[in-house]
C-alpha cells in the first residue's frame, strides 16, 4: 500500500504539472478576445450547474444519452473550417469535393488545428480568424439547444435535455468557453510532442486523432500481465488448497440462536428500513432516466422532464445507489461490533441513532439541492456548496460532502469503540478485528478525497481526485471491509476457523489493493493526463482483474456452506447473495471490465453503453447486491428464531438476478456494441450523435430493456415487500422453529429445560 500512494501521489504530481492549461485570454489572430480564463472557469461551473456529467460526457465522462460536448464540439467545429475553405476553393461543401481535394484540406486543417499556439509567457491562447468563425457558430448551435431554439427541438427531444435549461445567455456563453477549452484539450499537441493532451482521444479522422502506439503497445502488454497473474494465482490455488471443516466440526445449532441483541443493535433495524426504501426508490427513477432514452422528456406521455429532467433523475439515481449501499454496509458494522466484542459501550444506541438521523438530513438536503442547483435556482457560488457539483457519483455539494464525511468518522468512532474490548479478550481472532478496523478507518478517511478539489479546479485534476474516491473508496475499501466482514460472520456463526479466516482476509486485500490502489489510472488514460498514466493504468487494471478470473472458488464454498448443516438452511438467502456477489464478481467487474479498460479498447468505447454495462452488473451486481445480502444477514441475526417464508424473498432474489441479465444482454451491450462499431468506423461524435441513436434499430433495443427493467423493479418491490413483512408478520412463517436441539440448555435443579 506504501509503494502503490507512493506512485499513485506521484504521478498525480505530474497530472497537476502537466494539465491541459486555462488560458488568461483566447484571442483571434485578428486581436478579437473571444474568451477570457475566468469565462472558461465560470463555464465549467455552469455546466457542473446544469448536472454536468449527468448531462451527456466531458472527455467521455458521464451520462450516454446526450453527446460527449468534447467530441461533438470537435467535429462540428472541424467540418466549419473545412466547408470554408472547400466553398473559397471550389464554392461547394467539403462532402461534395474529390477525394485529392479533401485530403490536402485536412493536412491543412489539422497543420492549423493541431499546433499549440498556447504562449506560456503571456498566458493568451491565439487561434485563426477562421477558427474563431467556427467558434461562433458551434456556440451558436448550442446557445439555441440549451435555450429555446425551435428549429433545434428535435435535437433536445432526443438528448432528453428541456428547453430553457440555461436561462441566462451570459452563463450560455460561459458555457460555451468552457466546451471549447475542453476540446482545446482534445485536438491541441502538447508541447514538444505530437500527441494532445488527452493522448489523441476521442478518435476524429478529420483532424488525426488516432490510436497513439503506446496505446497498442500497452493493450498487448496487460493482456500478457492478465494471463501471467492468472496463471499464478491458479498455482497459488492449487497448491494452497483452503484447509476444509469436516461436517462433524461445524456447529449442531445456530450459534446466533443464543444472540441477545444490544440496543444499539437493535437501533440498526431502522437503517435497513431505510434501505429498502431507498432501493425501491432507486429502481423507480432508473426505469424513468431509461425511459427519457426512448420518449426525451415525457415518461410515457406525462411531460415528467419539465419538473424532473434526465439530469436529476440520472443524478438521484446514481446518488441513491451509493448512499442505499453505503448505508446497509455501514450498518452491518455497527451491528457486527458489538457482537464480535460481546461489550455495549455507554450511550452506543444513542450513538447509533443520532448518526442515522444525520444520515436522513444529508441523504434529502443534497438531493434537494441539486434539483434547486440544476433549475438554476442557485447563483455559482451557493450552487458549490448546496446543489450540484457536476461530478458524477460526487454530485452532492461540497456542505453535504463535508458533512457525510463527519459522519463517516462518527461512524469509526462507534465501530471503535465498540470493537476495541475484543483485542484485549480475543486473542485469536485480534488479526482479523485489526483487519476490520483498518478497513473500516479506510472507509472513513478516503471520502476525504472528494474534498481536494476546489470550485474552478482544472477539470484533469478534479478528474484525478475523483476517482479516487469512485475507485479507491467504493471499490476498493469498501471492498476489503466487505470481505472481513463476510469473514467474520463466517466465524460467529461457525463455519469458518479464525485461523483459515485471517490469513484468507489478508491474502485477498493484498491481491485486490496490489492491482487496485495504481488501478485507479485506467480511469484516467484520456482526461489530461500524461502518457506514463495510461501504462501504469494498463498494467495494474489487468492485474485487479485476476483475481475475479478465480472467483468461482467462492462462489462454491459459499454455496457449499449453505447445504453444510440443517441450521444453515435458515440462512440460505443471505448466502445466496454472496454466491450472486461472486457470479456478478466475475461477469460485471472481471469480464465486463475488462472488455474496456485495454487502452485500445477503452480508446474507442469510452463515453458509450459499454461503460453502464460494467457499472450495472459490478456497482449493482457486486456492492447492490452485497448490501442486500447483508442485510438480510442482520435481519436474520436480530430475530434468530423467526423462520422465513421462501416465496417473495425467492422470487425477489431470481427476479433481481435475472431482470438485470436481461437488461444488459438484450439492450444495453447490443446498444453498446453497435456504438463501438460506429466508434471505430466515423467516430465517438458519430456514435453518439442523434443521426445515428434514433435509428430504428437502436430505437427496438432500447424498447426491449423494458423487459429486463420490469423483471428488476417487481424484484426490487418484492424485496421491499418481504422486508416490511418481517415486522408485520406476513413474512415469517406461523410457527417459530422450536424444536429442543436449536434452542440453549438451561440446568433447573437436577433437569434441564428449553430456554
Amino acid at each position: 500500500m506504501v509503494g502503490s500512494f507512493a506512485v499513485l501521489g506521484y504521478y498525480g504530481s505530474e497530472i497537476y504539472r502537466k494539465a491541459p492549461p486555462i488560458p488568461h485570454k483566447v484571442v483571434s489572430a485578428s486581436g478579437k478576445v473571444l474568451f477570457t480564463g475566468q469565462d472558461i472557469k465560470d463555464g465549467q461551473n455552469v455546466w457542473q450547474s446544469i448536472g454536468g456529467q449527468e448531462v451527456g460526457t466531458v472527455w467521455g465522462h458521464g451520462a450516454y444519452v446526450a453527446p460527449d460536448w468534447t467530441a461533438d464540439w470537435l467535429h462540428k467545429e472541424a467540418m466549419y473550417m473545412l466547408d470554408s475553405w472547400a466553398k473559397e476553393a471550389k464554392g461547394t461543401t467539403y462532402e461534395a469535393l474529390d477525394e485529392e481535394t479533401q485530403a490536402m484540406l485536412r493536412a491543412r486543417l489539422q497543420k492549423q488545428i493541431r499546433q499549440n499556439t498556447y504562449d506560456t509567457q503571456t498566458g493568451n491562447l491565439t487561434i485563426s480568424d477562421l477558427r474563431a468563425e467556427a467558434i461562433a457558430d458551434v456556440s451558436k448551435h448550442y446557445t439555441g439547444l440549451f435555450t429555446n431554439d425551435p428549429a433545434l427541438a428535435q435535437y433536445r427531444d432526443a438528448y432528453a435535455i428541456p428547453a430553457n435549461t440555461i436561462k441566462d445567455s451570459e452563463r450560455m456563453r460561459q458555457m460555451n468557453a468552457f466546451f471549447f477549452w475542453a476540446t482545446w484539450a482534445c485536438v491541441t499537441n502538447r508541447p514538444d510532442s505530437k500527441i494532445t493532451y488527452t493522448n489523441n482521444w476521442p478518435a476524429e479522422k478529420l483532424v488525426a486523432n488516432e490510436p497513439t502506439s503506446d496505446l497498442i503497445i500497452w493493450t498487448g502488454f496487460s493482456v500478457i500481465v492478465l494471463i501471467a497473474g492468472v496463471g499464478l494465482l491458479a498455482y497459488y490455488y492449487a497448491s494452497h488448497k483452503e484447509e476444509e471443516m469436516e461436517g462433524a466440526e461445524l456447529p449442531k445449532k445456530d450459534p446466533l440462536l443464543g444472540l441477545q441483541p444490544t440496543p444499539s443493535m437493535r437501533a440498526t433495524l431502522k437503517y435497513f428500513w431505510v434501505v429498502t426504501a431507498l432501493i425501491v426508490v432507486q429502481v423507480i427513477l432508473g426505469a424513468v432516466t431509461a425511459h427519457y432514452g426512448v420518449e426525451g422528456e415525457a415518461f410515457y406521455g406525462i411531460p415528467l422532464g419539465e419538473w424532473l429532467p434526465y439530469s436529476i433523475t440520472r443524478t438521484w439515481h446514481v446518488q441513491l445507489a451509493i448512499f442505499w449501499i453505503a448505508t446497509s454496509w455501514l450498518a452491518t458494522g455497527l451491528f457486527i461490533a458489538p457482537a464480535v466484542s460481546g461489550y455495549e459501550p455507554k450511550f452506543q444506541s444513542i450513538g447509533v441513532n443520532f448518526l442515522f438521523i444525520a444520515l436522513l438530513v444529508i441523504v434529502v438536503g443534497s438531493l434537494a439541492g441539486q434539483w434547486f442547483g440544476v433549475m438554476q435556482k442557485l447563483g455559482l457560488v451557493e450552487n458549490f456548496w448546496f446543489g450540484h457539483q457536476g461530478y458524477e457519483y460526487v454530485d452532492l455539494g461540497r456542505f453535504w460532502q463535508i458533512f457525510l464525511l463527519i459522519g463517516l468518522f462518527l461512524w469509526l468512532f462507534l465501530m471503535g469503540r465498540a470493537i476495541w474490548p475484543a483485542f484485549k479478550n480475543q486473542a485469536e481472532n485480534r488479526h482479523l478485528l485489526a483487519m476490520f478496523l483498518i478497513s473500516s478507518i479506510a472507509i472513513a478517511s478516503f471520502y476525504a478525497a472528494g474534498l481536494m478539489w476546489g470550485r474552478q479546479t482544472n477539470l484533469a485534476i478534479a478528474e484525478y481526485w475523483r476517482w479516487w474516491v469512485v475507485h479507491l473508496w467504493v471499490e476498493g475499501f469498501f471492498e476489503v471491509f466487505a470481505t472481513v466482514v463476510i469473514a467474520f460472520l463466517f466465524v460467529r456463526m461457525g463455519l469458518l476457523r479464525t485461523k483459515i479466516a485471517t490469513p484468507t482476509v489478508l491474502f485477498s486485500t493484498i491481491i485486490f489493493l496490489f492491482g487496485g490502489i495504481i488501478g485507479t489510472f485506467h480511469h484516467l488514460y484520456f482526461s489530461g493526463t500524461p502518457t506514463s498514466v495510461l501504462a501504469l493504468g494498463a498494467t495494474f487494471s489487468a492485474l485487479e482483474v485476476v483475481p475475479l478470473v478465480l472467483i468461482g472458488f467462492e462462489a462454491y464454498h459459499n454455496l457449499t456452506l449453505s447445504r453444510a448443516t440443517e441450521w444453515i438452511k435458515a440462512y440460505k438467502w443471505p448466502i445466496y447473495c454472496f454466491v450472486a456477489v461472486a457470479f456478478w464478481n466475475l461477469v460485471g467487474a472481471g469480464i465486463f471490465g475488462f472488455v474496456i479498460n485495454p487502452p485500445i479498447a477503452l480508446y474507442y468505447m469510452q463515453g458509450l453503453n459499454t461503460t453502464p454495462v460494467h457499472g450495472h452488473t459490478a456497482l449493482f451486481g457486486v456492492y447492490g447486491i452485497l448490501g442486500i445480502g447483508l442485510m438480510l444477514f442482520v435481519l436474520k441475526g436480530l430475530a434468530a428464531r423467526n423462520v422465513w417464508k421462501d416465496g417473495v424473498i425467492s422470487f425477489a432474489f431470481w427476479s433481481i438476478n435475472i431482470g438485470l441479465a436481461l437488461m444488459v444482454l438484450i439492450s444495453v451491450l447490443p446498444i453498446g456494441l453497435m456504438q463501438t462499431w460506429a466508434s471505430v468506423e466515423h467516430g465517438l461524435w458519430y456514435a453518439r450523435s442523434m443521426e445515428f441513436m434514433q435509428t430504428p434499430t437502436m430505437e427496438i433495443l432500447r424498447w426491449l430493456r423494458v423487459i429486463g427493467d420490469t423483471i428488476f423493479a417487481a424484484g426490487a418491490i418484492a424485496l421491499g415487500w418481504f422486508v416490511i413483512g418481517l415486522k408485520t408478520g406476513w413474512s415469517l412463517q406461523k410457527e417459530t422453529d422450536i424444536s429442543p436441539e436449536n434452542f440453549p440448555r438451561i440446568k433447573k435443579g437436577e433437569d434441564y429445560i428449553n430456554a
